[in-house]
């Protein structure tokens, strides 16, 4: 018991530092930014610094108390994209507010930054042991499929997708939820159906489909996905929940037939809509002709009518390897978009190569230690919960970065944690908190090795088995 605490012990220590250094790095970004836009470098310092190490210390002691074995990385990298997040909105705000006199929106993000550390820690609070989230799946599939649908009732967002839901005065992207929600609803129905998806069925042109009984909720994904495509004209939200499915069915059932499957039902999917939609093939066309906005009005692809691709590539072109520097760069020329899915572009221009790779580099640690999530908790529901979530994650950084740099069709989705929306912000939040509540359940740590004390206990406990 004293090695297990001491391990433990080390765990919370290393994510103590790690915080410190999540707040460190934000604090000098506030700093330098105040040295190269403002005359007062320092004007609201005190109290950004003391939010965010007031939330690093709440933050810990609350994981310290309800989660002690969680892993020390997950809760420091949020935290650090976050503040990374709110730096990137100040520094757009001063440059808004100059040139069209916009309002600030850093002050309400970080408002947003404290709801969802609320809420992240309500939840570890709340759901002790992620399995008891299996009593509510088709509960939890209904609310989602409500809330997945609900966005097709009200007006769109000013470039044609409906991805808001109006309550008065609030608004909110429920889509940002539904994949959590999803991602509890296919863990735990892949896990009473596994055997019949991975054994059983017949082959079809070499592939071994499922019983119908068994493959309906699949077709039903597809299907729903389309009809997101179709109504609320959302194709990043589409891509997100059809390839989590994809993914948590592969791994499963262990079959890459169910890879090829999906690609192929995504890619018919995806080119049907595509041909017909105006919303969606005018960002196609703006993927594929980027720079033709630039001809006269007559000879430009029907349907292209921005020039967000273009000056977004114009941004990370001018970047180069290292950057312009932190308000030093013009990524306001792509408009207000700059506080959403082209947020990235401030980090290409400002930060260069080398800041771009670093903030990629960090979601991919943060999928990977949701990954190890995964592989160390015991129970199905937890690795395929926890595989569920690290995929979302991947694949909606995935979308908005492959949008931005040009390599897929845009998709208008928030970048988790870094982009202004208390929405995406919050889900996001409760996504972490589900990472750790699985990590939790991992094989306890072993004690240090190496002491003459630890190598009499193991001896000891060798001897009684």
């Amino acid at each position: 018991m004293r090695g297990l605490t001491a391990a433990l012990g080390t765990r919370r220590r290393a994510e103590a530092v790690l915080l410190l250094l999540a707040v460190a790095i934000p604090v000098y970004g506030y700093v330098y930014t105040g040295v190269t836009m403002t005359a007062s470098p320092t004007e609201g310092l005190a109290g950004f610094a003391a939010s965010l190490l007031l939330l690093a210390l709440t933050a810990h002691l609350a994981v310290r108390r309800w989660a002690p074995r969680a892993d020390p990385l997950i809760l420091p990298i949020a935290l650090l994209l976050t503040g990374i997040g709110l730096v990137l909105l100040r520094r757009l705000d001063i440059t808004y507010a100059k040139r069209f006199g916009a309002d600030p929106t850093a002050t309400g993000q970080l408002l947003w930054t404290v709801v969802g550390v609320a809420t992240c820690l309500a939840v570890l609070a709340v759901v002790r042991d992620h399995r008891r989230l299996r009593r509510y799946l088709y509960l939890t599939m209904a609310v989602a499929l409500v809330l997945l649908l609900a966005p097709a009732f009200f007006p769109g967002d000013t470039y044609g997708a409906k991805r808001w839901v109006f309550l008065g005065p609030l608004s909110f992207q429920p889509g940002e939820y539904v994949k959590i929600m999803i991602a509890v609803f296919f863990a735990g129905h892949l896990v009473l159906n596994r055997d019949a998806l991975a054994l059983t069925g017949r082959k079809v042109l070499g592939v071994r489909l499922p019983p119908g009984r068994q493959f309906g909720p699949i077709v039903t994904v597809w299907l729903i996905s389309l009809l997101v495509l179709i109504f609320e004209r959302d194709l990043g939200t589409s891509l997100i929940f059809f390839g989590m499915f994809v993914v948590m069915l592969y791994v499963a059932t262990e079959r890459t037939s169910w890879i090829v499957c999906g690609l192929l039902m995504a890619a018919v999917g995806a080119f049907a809509v595509g041909a017909t939609e105006p919303h969606v093939k005018g960002r196609v066309m703006a993927w594929l002709h980027p720079m033709d906005i630039y001809l006269p009005v007559e000879e430009r692809p029907a349907g292209l009518v921005s020039d967000q691709a273009a000056q977004a590539l114009f941004g990370f072109g001018s970047g180069g390897v290292t950057g312009t520097g932190l308000g030093l760069g013009h990524p306001e020329l792509i408009g207000f978009a700059g506080r959403s899915d082209f947020i990235l572009t401030t980090i290409g221009e400002e930060l260069g190569l080398a800041g771009t790779m670093a903030v990629l580099l960090l979601y991919g640690l943060l999928v990977q230690r949701g990954m190890k999530a995964a592989l160390g908790v015991s129970d199905p529901f937890g690795k395929l919960l926890a595989v569920g979530l690290s995929a979302a994650l991947a694949l909606q950084v995935f979308v908005i970065a492959g949008g931005v740099l040009g390599l897929i069709p845009m998709t208008g989705k928030a970048l988790p944690f870094l982009a202004k929306g208390g929405s995406s912000l919050v889900a996001s939040w409760v996504l972490i908190a589900l990472l750790l509540r699985v990590s939790d359940r991992a094989p306890e740590p072993l004690p240090p090795t190496g002491s003459p004390r630890d190598t009499g206990e193991r001896g000891r406990s060798a001897v009684m088995m």
